[in-house]
């Protein structure tokens, strides 16, 4: 049987600081008040021993004189403890606390002619100095510990919320801010004390300003040689337009629209990278920008419509995320390759070996290719890029039975207007078009080059390369 888990929150810094502040207040509190019960219980004991001991010697001169006992004393009295009856019988001396007419006394016997003669003092105000003094024990105790979990949860509660903020601009850094800073004001002043958290904090702020400098410098190395490459590449695509027809002036055809399709990939996505994307958002039906991408495409895609809806997002880069996901599952899958529509969500899957782990684990990397496979990883780069432009969550997976899996969620449009109009004037119903109802539809041969949709942002000669799998 398993154990269950304990609530999260007990496993923070907060929580564990307060459970030991309170255990060893709760220790030390428990060891003064049993010293000081102990030592006050022990000198009050004494006291009234030492006042019944003494009665007990008045009253034992008096019974040896034969003179009236006094108020206090008796021989035999009836409220005599039987075990120090018991003593005095013996012919010895001691002293006991009990009880005598509901009042606690403190009792001192001795033996008289074979009989116990007692005198007793009352101990009610020393019991209740006793009571009075482990109250107060306790009491203190308790304020104590209250007070002192209060300042130690405040001050372990400022170390946390720092911890909190490095914590906060770690994965802001992570999901790519690469401004943000924790700015501990104790990094800042160098001839001021520093402690633990001033130094991690400091560590962050410099590994991230270390990191976007390497970036930075790396976009710029990227869009510069794509910016440069284009104007020789356009001279030296015109230059093999010339050369006569033939085998070999097909090759250096195709070689230059790669390596035209590889610079455009290159300068879109230091356009991404820089974050200055701009997006053109409308409202349109999802199945037949789908089927376009299909037909655009040139392969042969199964095309499942399950759930017709309409989508907010922007058409060119939409189009250019589906074109590189099917390219990409034709050129390094297996077909059937289908690309299924159901309400917001796009999946387009394959039955080839899937994508490799670190895809799977991370996403996709620029020139990162396993398998030995064709590809510079950029077509599903690109197509990661333009989804997070346009708001859309895209994930890569391979399915149980093999294949890869891209899935891809749109944001679904709401209609405003309760006749089922949106604002753009489109309807927000479902569509009746030429598709039909729920169904799967072959791709059709049409004007999309290789394993690209010819309409994404730059594409050129609509062919983007694609990582190997």
């Amino acid at each position: 049987m398993r154990r269950p888990r304990p609530p999260a929150w007990t496993a923070t810094l907060t929580w564990k600081a307060a459970v030991f502040i309170t255990v060893m207040c709760c220790a030390l509190a428990a060891l003064l008040g049993a010293l000081v019960h102990v030592s006050v219980t022990r000198q009050t004991v004494d006291q009234a021993r030492m006042e019944a001991l003494s009665r007990l010697e008045q009253a034992t001169r008096a019974y040896v004189a034969g003179e009236p006992m006094p108020p206090y004393a008796a021989v035999d009295p009836p409220g005599l403890p039987a075990s120090l009856r018991a003593l005095a019988l013996r012919g010895e001396r001691g002293t006991l606390v009990a009880d005598h007419e509901g009042s606690p006394a403190m009792w001192a016997a001795g033996p008289a002619d074979g009989r116990a003669l007692a005198a007793r003092v009352d101990y009610t105000l020393a019991a209740e100095t006793i009571t009075g003094l482990d109250q107060a024990i306790v009491g203190s105790s308790v304020l104590a510990i209250g007070a002192t979990l209060l300042v130690g949860a405040f001050a372990v509660t400022r170390v946390t919320r720092r911890l909190h903020l490095t914590a906060q601009v770690a994965r802001r850094i992570s999901a790519g801010d690469l401004d943000a800073r924790v700015n501990d004001p104790r990094t800042e002043d160098p001839a001021r004390p520093k402690d633990e958290v001033a130094t991690v904090s400091g560590a962050l702020d410099t590994m991230a300003s270390s990191l976007q400098r390497k970036l930075q410098s790396e976009q710029r190395f990227t869009a510069d040689v794509a910016h440069e490459l284009r104007t020789p590449l356009t001279g030296l695509s015109a230059a093999a337009e010339l050369l006569p027809e033939g085998r070999p002036a097909e090759l250096v055809r195709d070689r230059v629209r790669a390596m035209r399709s590889l610079t455009e990939d290159l300068l879109e996505i230091s356009r991404l990278d820089a974050g200055g994307e701009t997006v053109d958002l409308d409202v349109y039906e999802l199945a037949p920008l789908a089927e376009r991408v299909v037909r655009a495409s040139g392969t042969d895609t199964q095309l499942r419509i399950v759930r017709e809806t309409t989508v907010e997002t922007d058409k060119r880069r939409l189009e250019r995320v589906l074109g590189n996901l099917v390219g990409n599952a034709h050129k390094h899958g297996r077909p059937p390759v289908t690309l299924t529509v159901d309400g917001p969500e796009v999946t387009i899957s394959d039955k080839g070996p899937g994508y490799p782990g670190y895809l799977v684990e991370h996403g996709p990397q620029r020139f990162r290719t396993e398998g030995g496979g064709k590809g510079h990883g950029l077509g599903l780069t690109i197509a990661a890029g333009q989804a997070a432009v346009i708001g859309a969550e895209l994930t890569f997976a391979n399915a149980p039975e093999g294949g890869a899996v891209a899935h891809l969620v749109l944001p679904e449009y709401a209609p405003i207007d309760p006749e089922g109009e949106d604002v753009s004037g489109r309807s927000a119903d479902r569509a009746d078009d030429d598709h039909g109802e729920h169904g799967e539809h072959g791709g059709h041969g049409g004007h999309g080059g290789d394993h690209g949709n010819g309409t994404g942002p730059d594409s050129g000669e609509g062919s983007p390369d694609t990582p190997a799998r």
